[in-house]
């Protein structure tokens, strides 16, 4: 008798623990649904909303020993049916050693465009979307891309602020207002929305727009680290929701989560990054498409290839 109330006893209590459960995950699965919405409430009708529907089919590589190469374009069409890519990054994650690395291709590089010829490498975006970046990437600097994710400027601001609400702290060099339609004025401060994508994207200076790269470089630095805190964690369904129309990507779902969680995990890890050409690499010259950087091809290609592999160092330190 007593055996047989123990047993009642123990599936009792395996009853309520699998209830519990159940009832924890049907409340995780409601907030992550409210979340999304709320995100998605949030955001405008953006250009992006139906996923790998805009553009060509992308043939990228399958993704080797853990590491991935993702295509990351910003654009900025007012309007024109062929915009030309704004801005233009190589994203680099290991999975082994939970990091990851961006390097900044300039827009004016003058490359073979396949199918179009001689032309400055954010043309690629206007006559092909992403697949032609990235054929024009492989033939030009000999690398492989897995992903692609094309953000439109218009949602920046939002998914900014909600990855970031407390701001992005930047220090000024100079007043920055022409062809931003508003004024940046000097000093230390905190930028939010709108006026963080103005500082990134300025580039009338003497610096032009290797400034406005390293700018770039700056705030996506400061934005990841603050995307991998316990905050961003609990805000990622909204923040899924406000960034879905404004981002058009092949990335599922399931390689998003990984790349996330090991972010998290490997939070205390600087972003590295580079811009590309490289220094003592190029030389600027004005051709039929107008100002243009003829680069060092070989050169770049292999401090690229450096950037971009994994040093032994890394690997053991990540274990």
């Amino acid at each position: 008798m007593k055996k047989k109330v123990g047993t009642n006893k123990k599936r009792k209590r395996l009853r309520n623990l699998l209830l519990t459960v159940a009832l924890i995950f049907v409340t995780v699965c409601i907030y992550c649904i409210y979340q999304y919405k709320n995100g998605l409430s949030e955001a405008s009708n953006g250009k992006y909303k139906d996923d790998q529907k805009t553009f060509d089919e992308f043939h990228g590589t399958e993704p080797q020993f853990g590491e991935a190469n993702i295509l990351l374009i910003g654009s900025d069409s007012r309007g024109e049916e062929h915009a030309r890519s704004d801005t233009l990054m190589i994203a680099h994650y290991n999975q082994n050693t939970r990091s990851m690395k961006v390097a900044s291709i300039m827009r004016d590089m003058y490359v073979d465009i396949p199918g179009h010829g001689k032309q400055k490498i954010n043309a690629a975006f206007a006559f092909g979307g992403p697949e032609l970046v990235r054929k024009t990437i492989k033939e030009n600097l000999d690398v492989d891309i897995n992903y692609y994710a094309i953000v439109d400027f218009e949602g920046f601001s939002k998914i900014v602020d909600i990855v970031a609400p407390n701001g992005i702290k930047v220090d000024i060099p100079y007043e920055m207002s022409y062809g931003l339609g508003m004024t940046l004025h000097p000093g230390k401060q905190t930028l939010h929305g709108d006026k963080l994508l103005g500082y990134v994207r300025f580039r009338h200076d003497r610096l032009s727009d290797f400034g406005r790269v390293e700018r770039q470089l700056e705030v996506v630095s400061k934005v990841k680290e603050q995307a991998v805190s316990v905050h961003n964690l609990v805000n990622l369904p909204k923040i899924l929701g406000v960034a879905d129309p404004y981002i058009d990507t092949n990335v599922d779902t399931r390689t998003i989560l990984s790349i996330g969680k090991g972010l998290i995990a490997g939070k205390s890890k600087k972003m590295e990054s580079i811009r590309i050409p490289v220094q003592d690499s190029y030389v600027d010259e004005t051709v039929d498409v107008g100002a243009v950087l003829k680069i060092d091809f070989e050169k770049n290609k292999q401090v690229l290839k450096d950037f971009l592999v994994s040093t032994e160092d890394e690997s053991n330190n990540s274990q």
